[in-house]
């Protein structure tokens, strides 16, 4: 064959292997953020309407979040939070909006101790998805019941659920670095509540809980259907 023929043959095969890379570099990202980011990758697709979109979306909050100063709680104020809920999930029985409202602001406050922004909800929405990207659904869906809350909209047992939903974020925050690693987080979230046990006293108080909702709502015996984890959780 002729070296122009030679040359064309190598341009495309030098083509062929650039696509190639190409494709597998790309698939190999989009495997990563699908893992690091969870359910946040779908909801950022649908948003943006396009994966590279969603992904240069995503990027960007990987390299914002490389600037904070993150830091991990003091195991004294660790436990200090701690009883902080415990005296927070008591109070729900009797008062279960004032509670919902307390659980919101102390999951703030441990945001901005573990380093996090803590302005504007859809800031710290961003820079949690990309440690606590599995968690965040149930952020999301504690903000929303807190938003109906203040219209006296939601239900006791909305209420109930949105400190089942606060409580799955607050446990990650507490978690020392790491442990809250992507790809873990919906174990640490919706698994084995003797995983996480609580003192006795937090125990008494989630039955209690229980028993305040039962008492105030029309919902039939036993935990709804496609909340059995969150009831595991809310009595761990």
């Amino acid at each position: 064959m002729s070296t122009a023929i030679w040359v064309v043959v190598a341009l495309v095969v030098v083509a062929v292997l650039a696509a190639a890379g190409y494709l597998a570099m790309t698939r190999s990202r989009t495997a990563r953020l699908r893992r690091r980011f969870g359910p946040e990758y779908d909801r950022v697709l649908e948003r943006q309407g396009g994966r590279a979109a969603a992904e240069r979306e995503l990027r960007s909050r990987e390299e914002r979040h490389q600037e904070l100063e993150l830091r991990d709680l003091d195991p004294r104020r660790r436990e200090e939070y701690r009883e902080q809920w415990v005296r927070v999930q008591e109070r729900f029985v009797d008062a279960p909006e004032a509670a919902v409202e307390q659980a919101d602001q102390l999951v703030t406050v441990v945001m901005g101790e573990r380093g996090y922004p803590t302005h504007g909800f859809e800031e710290k929405v961003a820079h949690l998805s990309v440690e606590h990207g599995r968690t965040l659904d149930h952020y999301r869906r504690a903000h929303t019941i807190s938003g109906k809350a203040a219209t006296k909209e939601a239900s006791t047992e909305d209420l109930r659920q949105a400190m089942v939903h606060y409580r799955a974020l607050f446990e990650e925050l507490l978690a020392p670095h790491g442990e809250a690693h992507p790809g873990r987080g919906e174990e640490r979230t919706t698994g084995n509540p003797a995983r996480h046990a609580a003192p006795h006293t937090e125990r008494h108080a989630a039955e209690r809980t229980d028993e305040h909702a039962a008492e105030h709502t029309a919902a039939p015996a036993g935990p709804p259907a496609g909340h059995r984890g969150d009831d595991r959780t809310m009595r761990s």
